[in-house]
């Protein structure tokens, strides 16, 4: 059995390719806004009829025509997807211009617009990058994605396919709950398999709170471009705060893989932490990354075929995960042990979230009300999660 992957390299372009890399995502940033204006104005573009848009302005426009059309065509066909995704995807808000100061470079090729020769990635109009090649491609790639991230490191992203690794077999009644936070990043049914939060942001919070002071001393207003010596102090902050991300998604990957070889049900609260952003735990809440944790379990546990249930969290923190009952009066913050009135079960709240999560699962549903009102018409007496 194969499966599609991405494989991403390191770039080591010269001063000529990167010149003419960003000249070709200034072309496609074009092309791209052009698309939104037709989208503004109302005249409901599809991938067509952009298609002969973008044919006709490369006949009329020579700077269009001195760059590649495949970029730029994919530059539309994604633009397309995201639009119809603005209609069917809950919470997805319709495609937006394209800042030349806050978007960073990305292009798209197709097996017709780069090569692979002699170590060395080869794109449309003669644009030649060396790639560091970490690890061997397991078959030809089909496209790729080049791009620059905010350090300024270019990267090149290829899609191939492979044959699936083989996922250890379990126990088909093995579950786990998963209930999300900020002081434990993930608490389970079992706690060997809890996420603990590292820190990895706070132990460098002194050299990124000087870099930005360095920012904010270098920092010329609005107009005009920056000096150099706010650049570097951008770099370098960026560079601090890269550093931690990485450390935060290796453990990240690390705690999925080891979920996922073990459980057959994962049970999931579907916990949006977007709302964290503008409390007191906001700092915090960012270094934890709840959200990328989150999608990288759901995306190992799918590939690997397990059964993956998103449980809603409401009153998962108020119910007791023996009897079911539920708290008259929310818990706060500082209440760090679930003392449940009606059968006397005690445990950590978070703890006890899990087990909630897990026994919902289990039961088919997937919020809290749904398994109180099957088990309040057989009476409370309900056997421990």
């Amino acid at each position: 059995m194969e499966e599609i992957v991405r494989y991403s390299y390191r770039l080591r372009p010269g001063v000529t390719a990167v010149r003419a890399l960003e000249s070709e995502w200034h072309r496609c940033r074009y092309v791209w806004n052009e698309a939104v204006r037709q989208q503004k104005t109302g005249r409901r573009p599809t991938f067509a009829k952009l298609g002969k848009l973008l044919t006709e302005a490369r006949s009329r426009n020579g700077w269009l025509r001195e760059g590649a059309q495949v970029p730029q065509q994919q530059t539309l066909r994604t633009y397309a997807q995201s639009l119809a995704q603005s209609f069917t995807v809950k919470g997805r808000g319709r495609p937006t211009f394209k800042a030349r100061r806050n978007t960073l470079p990305s292009l798209e090729y197709t097996s017709r617009g780069f090569s692979l020769r002699d170590g060395r990635l080869c794109l449309a109009k003669g644009i030649v990058v060396p790639v560091i090649w970490s690890r061997e491609l397991p078959s030809e790639p089909t496209s790729v994605r080049v791009h620059r991230d905010s350090i300024g490191h270019w990267y090149a992203s290829f899609v191939v396919r492979r044959d699936a690794i083989p996922v250890p077999a379990v126990d088909l009644d093995s579950g786990i709950g998963i209930d999300w936070g900020v002081s434990v990043t993930a608490t389970t049914t079992s706690s060997g398999f809890d996420l603990p939060y590292l820190g990895h942001r706070k132990r460098c919070s002194a050299e990124l709170g000087k870099a930005q002071r360095k920012m904010a001393r270098r920092h010329r207003g609005t107009r005009g471009p920056q000096t150099n010596g706010y650049e570097r102090a951008r770099r370098e902050a960026a560079k601090l705060q890269k550093k931690a991300a990485r450390q935060t998604r290796y453990d990240a990957r690390v705690w999925a893989k080891g979920v996922v070889d073990s459980h057959h049900l994962i049970a999931v609260e579907d916990f949006r932490p977007k709302f964290l952003a503008k409390s007191r735990m906001a700092r915090k809440a960012a270094d934890a990354t709840i959200g990328a944790s989150k999608r990288e379990l759901i995306e190992r546990a799918v590939r690997a075929g397990r059964r993956v249930v998103l449980v809603q969290p409401a009153y998962t923190t108020m119910t007791c995960s023996s009897c079911f009952a539920r708290a008259k009066q929310r818990l706060e913050l500082a209440e760090r042990v679930f003392l449940c009135q009606q059968c006397g079960f005690r445990d950590c709240r978070d703890r006890n979230a899990a087990r909630v999560i897990l026994a919902v699962a289990e039961r088919g549903h997937t919020r809290v009300d749904d398994v109180r009102h099957v088990h309040s018409s057989f009476g409370s007496d309900v056997c421990a999660v």
